[in-house]
């Protein structure tokens, strides 16, 4: 009787969505993925699926970090509106660690990529997104509320700023600008909305 696979499923699928995250659904290979997962060609099919499979697995693991910094910034009903959205920059962009940083963001680079032609393939991604966007438009509907943005920008337009904002600061985390120059352009972005 053949001994089943031992692995740390998460383990791998950190290393996995570390590679499409550094360099993409389509540079990275099959080879790839096993080399920096250590698993064979059998574990990755039998455990993992297909490369497609694989990836939205990885983008789930990905979803997980997001979730804990939503959950630490955005979703903080202890934290205002504005107290938040300076929170999930922080956690995001600057207090990241220096790799991270420099592969911007997963959700970002897949939608930048060939990716963006496979409609299966743009929907997990969007979805991710989404729930960025979700809990964005929550404190800026609080804002709002509280007369906390300038005349004449809504709460939907603020956010839609704001991920414009995060999207060209993670690509140009990818071109090597600094942690406190990524917050500056983010912090310009919420000075112009902010009341």
């Amino acid at each position: 009787m053949a001994r089943p696979v031992e692995f740390d499923e998460s383990k791998v699928l950190t290393n996995a969505m570390e590679q499409f995250w550094k360099e993409g659904y389509e540079a990275s290979s099959v080879q790839k993925l096993l080399d920096c997962t250590g698993i064979n060609r059998g574990t990755l099919y039998n455990s993992f699926g297909d490369k497609d499979t694989f990836f939205k697995s990885c983008v789930d693991q990905y979803n997980k970090l997001m979730a804990e910094q939503l959950a630490a910034t955005l979703k903080n009903p202890s934290l205002t509106a504005w107290d938040a959205v300076t929170a999930y920059v922080e956690e995001t962009l600057v207090k990241v660690n220096n790799k991270h940083r420099s592969m911007g963001c997963l959700l970002v680079n897949s939608l930048c990529e060939s990716i963006n032609y496979d409609k299966e393939m743009k929907k997990v991604v969007r979805a991710s997104l989404a729930t960025i966007r979700k809990a964005l438009l929550a404190r800026m509907k609080e804002a709002q509320k509280k007369s906390g943005l300038k005349k004449g920008v809504s709460a939907e337009f603020a956010t839609e700023l704001l991920m414009n904002s995060l999207h060209g600061a993670r690509v140009n985390a990818r071109d090597g600008k600094s942690a406190a120059q990524l917050k500056d352009l983010v912090k310009f972005t919420v000075e112009a909305i902010k009341r």
